[in-house]
């Protein structure tokens, strides 16, 4: 009789334990959520720390949220810890096979550490969900890598297609100036220069795309030409890594 309420005991605790168990595992995601969702709100104001306080104990909540461990890696990116950040963006990936937008900024800092390939590799992963709502940026960071690799021609084929699948994703004149540079690269100056000139005509005081300019008309002997770019350029932005360099060129020049 004693043996038989023991067993009863025991199913009523485990009954007991498991709609508690039920009843718990909301409530945590529910908190979980909650902290996410602060975290988020102080990564849009680049408060780093206190979007990783938010988000650590997001993390203990509930640790195989993918979400949770891709703003964990933006938020210790943001704070300049890059090992503990592809952590998280690894850990997010392998939750979330098809989280595009965590391989998209996982190649990113592949790319910034100069690994291109493995940099490559993870916007491929991006590009592979069919339901990627961005693919544009996946695309536009590839050629940036391609870029990186001297494979110029494959370079310019991923900024053409990040401008047709997503023309507003990334700025017109940014993607015309990358575009113009990498045509420089391979030759191709007449090209080059159309680049340079839409990305201008979109904003006449882009700085690099006057001075890639005055570098195309230096190429053709346009020297009348190079010598109004590289002005530009130094009076538009003298202190600037590019009015340095056009100062040099121009110095050279009017020798």
């Amino acid at each position: 009789m004693r043996r038989k309420n023991l067993v009863v005991i025991t199913i009523i605790l485990f009954i007991i334990c498991g709609v508690t168990g039920c009843a718990t595992s909301p409530l945590k995601e529910e908190r979980a959520n909650a902290r996410l969702d602060v975290g988020i709100a102080y990564i849009k104001a680049g408060q780093y720390t206190a979007a990783l306080r938010e988000l650590l104990e997001a993390k203990k909540l509930s640790p195989r949220n993918p979400d949770i461990h891709y703003y964990l890696g933006i938020s210790y990116q943001g704070k300049g810890l890059v090992n503990e950040s592809i952590e998280e963006f690894e850990e997010a990936v392998n939750l979330k096979p098809d989280y595009s937008e965590a391989h998209n900024y996982l190649g990113t800092v592949y790319f910034n550490k100069g690994l291109w390939d493995k940099a490559i590799k993870e916007f491929d992963k991006a590009l592979a969900n069919v339901l990627y709502a961005t693919p544009a940026s996946a695309l536009y960071n590839m050629g940036r890598a391609y870029y990186q690799k001297k494979n110029y021609r494959m370079a310019l084929t991923k900024y053409n297609e990040a401008m047709i699948k997503g023309p507003n994703i990334i700025p017109l004149p940014l993607i015309e100036k990358d575009m113009g540079v990498a045509s420089f690269e391979l030759g191709e100056i007449d090209s080059a220069i159309g680049h340079f000139k839409r990305s201008l005509k979109l904003v006449p005081t882009f700085v690099e795309s006057h001075y890639w300019l005055g570098r195309c008309y230096v190429k053709q002997g346009n020297v009348q030409g190079a010598i109004e770019e590289f002005r530009t350029v130094i009076r538009t932005a003298p202190e600037s890594k590019f009015g340095e360099k056009a100062k040099e060129i121009l110095k050279a020049i009017e020798r």
